[in-house]
């Protein structure tokens, strides 16, 4: 029998913004000054937050910390493509994101310091939990946009999550759910480089991350990670596809981790000075400051007050974080699910009466 060919695929690559903070004006989305300054806001109060973080982690204010420094643009430059009508469904370094939103940041460091209070945002913030485990997040949000679907509502969900989830079956069976059904769903893969210790390289053998949605029916997308133009844009077709029952996109960000995997790692044992340098020089903060500056749309002034009032900003949190009460046992119940299990609900009883004994006994 004669061989034939039953199908060709290929990968996009979008970049707008380069290395240099050189604009593809073919490409750039039609963004106001005023979007432009907030957006790089966002960025440097992330920035600054993280910061924070990682003294306060060092200092055993917090616990272990994940770092999402060099990140930002993959994160912030997807959260301003949102239209209010979007649901996030974040992995344990999407702080960047969960502070675009204007999710409360002492929340987010009572979160790292232990508190299960910091896993209940205000109910106006559209955002599941922080997931732990690796690749998890990818079933709740195909579950949560096949529910919207069924509804009929205009809603989509983006779910976030690392190279390294996408090793997982979670992620797979997610991704397989997502293109049979066509639910609106877009899955934001940020390729920081790195599982841990295991380079990207090692992980597939695939030529990208993106062509992993082939396979599921629907399309994968690359984009500079560092370019928050590029995965703006790439974010806000996506939606638009989601909310218009054309189904799912996965979005792949190029993209670097600048510290440590967490802050209960070494990442001088797994990667050179040189390659951590090499990317620092592809930075996305700098990248879009260096534009703004030539563009006129911020100046050197701007500069110094946004940082000022970011830190401002990040030692309020701080102090609000560390002035909040005591947390309760009870507390680690509270913020799992909608209506606690028999099982669970037990288990609180029993703890909230052995508390009461305590206190009555001094």
């Amino acid at each position: 029998m004669p061989e034939k060919i039953v199908g060709k695929f290929e990968v996009k690559y979008f970049q707008i913004m380069d290395e240099n903070s050189k604009i593809d004006e073919k490409l750039l989305p039609k963004l106001g000054k005023a979007t432009l300054k907030e957006m790089y806001s966002a960025m440097v109060l992330a920035r600054k937050f993280d910061e924070q973080a990682l003294k306060l982690q060092r200092q055993g204010r917090i616990g272990t910390y994940a770092s999402h420094q060099g990140q930002e643009a993959s994160q912030i430059g997807s959260v301003f493509a949102f239209t209010n009508r979007e649901w996030i469904f974040p992995s344990f370094r999407e702080n960047a994101a969960l502070i675009s939103l204007g999710v409360p940041m002492h929340l987010l460091y009572a979160y790292w310091g232990g508190d299960e209070r910091g896993s209940r945002t205000p109910d106006k913030f559209r955002d599941f939990p922080v997931s732990i485990p690796v690749g998890s997040q990818p079933i709740h949000a195909v579950g949560a946009a096949w529910a919207a679907k069924l509804k009929g509502t205009d809603e989509a969900m983006v779910v976030y999550f690392g190279d390294g989830a996408t090793s997982e079956g979670d992620f797979h069976e997610a991704m397989n759910f997502a293109g049979v059904f066509k639910v609106p769903v877009v899955f934001i893969c940020q390729n920081n480089q790195y599982a841990i210790s295991v380079p990207r390289e090692k992980q597939t053998a695939s030529e990208t991350l993106a062509q992993k949605a082939i396979a599921y029916g629907f399309e994968g997308v690359q984009v500079d990670g560092n370019d928050v133009f590029a995965v703006y844009r790439a974010t806000r077709e996506a939606l638009e596809k989601a909310k218009a029952g054309k189904g799912p996109t996965m979005i792949e960000c190029i993209t670097y981790r600048l510290q440590d995997h967490t802050t209960a790692d070494d990442a001088s044992r797994y990667r050179s000075k040189e390659e951590v340098e090499k990317w620092k020089s592809r930075e996305p903060l700098k990248r879009f400051e260096n534009y703004l500056l030539k563009e006129g749309i911020i100046t050197q002034n701007d500069i110094e007050k946004i940082a000022s009032d970011s830190v401002k900003k990040v030692g309020k949190a701080v102090d609000d974080y560390e002035a909040m009460p005591s947390p309760q046992p009870t507390d680690m119940f509270d913020f799992l699910f909608a209506k606690l299990p028999f099982r669970l609900s037990e288990q609180r009883a029993y703890l909230e009466q052995v508390a009461k004994e305590e206190s009555k006994n001094g």
